[in-house]
């Protein structure tokens, strides 16, 4: 499964705060990281939750033609229909599901996708939508308001090593966590 959400922080400058700026119900709220160790991250087409005790990412699609269902339902050939979608509606959307496929299937998926190198090029890109506000750095970390140093680095420390692109993650997210810790650090 996919122990990658920080994940969808994940999943850059410009989709990480676009995402966490979304909330559950849109653009208006904002990332929550819950009790049990989970953070959760919209784009404007995407909601994911990861699980950091337990590394499992799980998603559900909160607009477009396939609204209401659950990632973990969909089919290759449906993964391959929502991230084409993704790319053209929303960008942030798109890299938050490649890193989800990538998490999921490796890199086995991208032999079916007709996009492929353009999904290679966005996932890779670092962050495009500006920096990091204090709340989207902690909600990508799992953290409370007030944590403190050594919190944060466990924080840091604990989601690197699930979300490493070397142990199954993506660039994309292991940038958005370091992005994370130097904000609240810095």
């Amino acid at each position: 499964m996919f122990a990658g959400l920080a994940f969808l922080y994940p999943l850059l400058r410009r989709l990480l705060p676009s995402l966490l700026r979304g909330g559950l119900g849109g653009m208006a709220g904002g990332a929550q990281a819950k009790s049990g160790n989970q953070s959760h991250v919209a784009s404007d087409i995407l909601e994911m939750t990861l699980d950091h005790d337990s590394g499992t990412m799980s998603g559900r699609i909160i607009k477009g033609p396939m609204e209401g269902r659950e990632l973990s339902d969909l089919s290759e050939s449906e993964f391959l229909e929502l991230l084409r979608y993704c790319r053209v509606q929303d960008e942030d959307s798109a890299r938050l599901l490649e890193s989800y496929l990538d998490r999921r299937f490796g890199d086995s998926w991208r032999q079916d996708d007709e996009g492929a190198s353009e999904g290679a090029e966005s996932s890779g890109n670092g962050n495009a939508g500006g920096p990091l506000t204090e709340s989207e750095a902690l909600d990508i970390l799992g953290l409370e308001p007030g944590a403190s140093r050594d919190e944060i680095i466990k924080a840091h420390r604990r989601m690197m090593q699930k979300l490493h692109p070397d142990h199954g993650g993506s660039n994309y997210l292991a940038a958005r966590i370091n992005e994370a810790k130097e904000c609240l650090l810095g």
